[in-house]
């Protein structure tokens, strides 16, 4: 179930748009989650997703990251994660809700160098101008992370160069 704020593909965000998903806590569906997200996020900027774009790199390994993480760390029976993206002109804030309240996430200060998992928070605390766990009640907690958008794509003061 996708719910999003309509935005005609190409024109500037001019206020806060906005996109929710909600997926089974598995690979798949965090993958699915992704993809729409992905998909959401190049029409809210007019197709242009291109491959030498750092902010939607960045985005989509955020996405990945914080999804992925709900699939193996949130899982409980019966109960679905949910993905949600608020677009700004300044900024996209990336939130995953899962139902594992009591397993709040936690950087590994030295991760496994041959390990294949143990890396995601360090990677998200890297690419992310902020992150951080809320709970949501009654029992679960919400990932979230903040990217701010390059400068050149926000409007500046006057006399100011953007």
């Amino acid at each position: 179930m996708n719910q999003e704020t309509v935005t005609a593909p190409g024109e500037p965000i001019a206020g806060t748009a906005h996109f929710r998903t909600v997926f089974p806590t598995t690979t798949h569906g965090a993958h699915t989650a992704r993809h729409a997200a992905e998909c959401w996020l190049a029409a809210q900027h007019g197709g242009a997703h291109a491959a030498g774009d750092d902010s939607a790199a960045t985005a989509s390994l955020l996405i990945a990251e914080l999804t992925a993480n709900a699939a193996l760390h949130g899982r409980v029976r019966g109960r679905d994660a949910r993905l949600a993206l608020t677009l700004t002109p300044a900024a996209l804030r990336i939130e995953v809700t899962d139902a594992r309240g009591e397993r709040r996430p936690v950087p590994a200060p030295a991760a496994d160098a041959d390990g294949e998992s143990g890396r995601g928070l360090l990677l998200v605390a890297s690419l992310a101008d902020a992150w951080g766990c809320e709970p949501y009640p009654p029992g679960g907690k919400t990932v979230w992370a903040e990217v701010i958008a390059p400068r050149t794509h926000r409007p500046g003061p006057r006399g100011r160069g953007g």
